[in-house]
């Protein structure tokens, strides 16, 4: 662990600033937005060469920018409505080219409402430090797990410094999104944005104003990847959500949960533990869960959620990665989704859920594998007397 931390301490940093959200309070020098990383310096964390200003450079003074390309930090022309949009666009490219261990630092009020649920599943499958700043507090808690939060204001006043090494750094840019054009000075820069060449390729060449997901698609039965081929399997299944169906051997429930799992190529060993009302259980299908290993843990409908999650986390805690988790339950998304993807950023594992139903949306938990959980079952469906049968041959083969 420590091995990973010391190498985030250099890894590059990049920084997305919305200005229209975050400007420059009254009374800070625009030279200081650059040197108030106070947030990094706990970290020793190096600047990289990126830092992007999102923000309609029209509606600013010229002394802004030029305080601004003089620390080094890139300025980019956008339509105010487009922000969001070209800021996600610019960091899934980033990630793209910079992978871990890297930092990426968000300075928006748009956390909650616009990048929170894509970037979430985005930092399940790959993981990076992400600090973010804001003028004004999200209402609800993220489902991003970042390292790091400040208001903005007081993260600027955490530093008198008006210095910064940019040794070794791209030189300082203004870039026209509309046109694909940098420009070198401020001059220039303002120059191009009152041609009519500029004002023309605004109407013809508009940026998206919605946030494109990179992850909508995600949601396939995918083959094992080698790691988690052989690895350990844990599933904690809600029997009052997913019960098992009429007519169906009980003592088939882990055979076709581990027929399915191997159709995807795992085949490591496979712990169950079936969570509900087990008073109301019937007596027959106690006895038949557990004469295949199943465990049963008894638990009022209220508490089945809290119980799976902390099933969850303790056998997590407990199986380092490369492993796998599976969930059977209706209710994961809304109780335990926003919990299970934090911890997913935190702690790599793989992920299956089954529900009775299939969700209206995508979740924001980023799984390998889901199945409807009656299908999963018939499709390796066996009758009670086609269990007898199958038992009596086996029996007779010893013979």
């Amino acid at each position: 662990m420590s091995g990973k931390n010391d190498a985030a301490k250099t890894g590059k940093i990049a920084v997305w600033w919305d200005m229209k959200d975050c400007p420059v309070p009254e009374g800070i020098d625009d030279h200081r937005v650059r040197p108030s990383r106070r947030c990094l310096q706990g970290t020793r964390l190096l600047w990289s060469c990126l830092h992007h200003s999102l923000w309609r450079p029209k509606t600013n003074p010229e002394h802004v920018l030029r305080a601004l390309s003089s620390t080094g930090v890139a300025v980019v022309h956008i339509g105010s409505e487009s922000t969001c949009a070209v800021m996600y666009l610019d960091m899934v490219k980033w990630r793209e080219d910079n992978p871990p261990p890297a930092t990426m630092m968000i300075i928006t009020n748009q956390m909650l409402d616009v990048f929170n649920w894509d970037l979430a599943r985005l930092q399940q499958r790959t993981s990076y430090n992400i600090f973010l700043a804001y003028s004004i507090r999200p209402v609800a808690a993220l489902f991003v797990y970042t390292r790091k939060e400040w208001l903005w204001e007081k993260l600027l006043h955490g530093t008198t410094s008006t210095s910064v090494d940019t040794a070794g750094e791209l030189s300082t840019v203004f870039h026209c999104e509309f046109c694909s054009l940098d420009c070198q000075s401020v001059k220039s820069f303002k120059k191009h944005l009152s041609t009519k060449k500029h004002a023309i390729e605004e109407v013809l060449n508009p940026q998206p104003t919605q946030l494109i997901s990179v992850t909508k698609r995600w949601g396939k039965n995918y083959a094992a990847t080698p790691e988690y081929a052989t690895a350990k399997i844990h599933v904690s299944w809600d029997m009052s959500e997913c019960p098992i169906p009429d007519g169906y051997d009980a003592r088939r429930v882990r055979p076709s949960l581990e027929g399915a799992f191997k159709e995807l190529g795992y085949s490591g060993p496979v712990s169950i533990t079936a969570f509900g009302d087990h008073k109301q259980t019937p007596e027959r299908h106690l006895h038949a869960l557990s004469s295949t290993g199943i465990d049963v843990a008894h638990a009022l409908p209220e508490f089945i959620y809290s119980r799976m999650f902390d099933d969850l986390k303790q056998w997590r805690d407990n199986n380092p990665t490369p492993t796998t988790m599976m969930i059977i339950s209706d209710g994961a998304e809304i109780l335990l989704g926003g919990c299970l993807a934090r911890l997913k950023q935190l702690k790599k594992y793989n992920l299956f859920w089954a529900y009775s139903f299939r969700p209206w949306k995508m979740s924001v938990m980023l799984t390998s594998a889901e199945w409807l959980w009656d299908s999963l079952l018939a499709e390796r469906m066996f009758s009670r007397e086609q269990a007898v049968e199958e038992s009596c041959l086996v029996e007779v083969e010893k013979l």
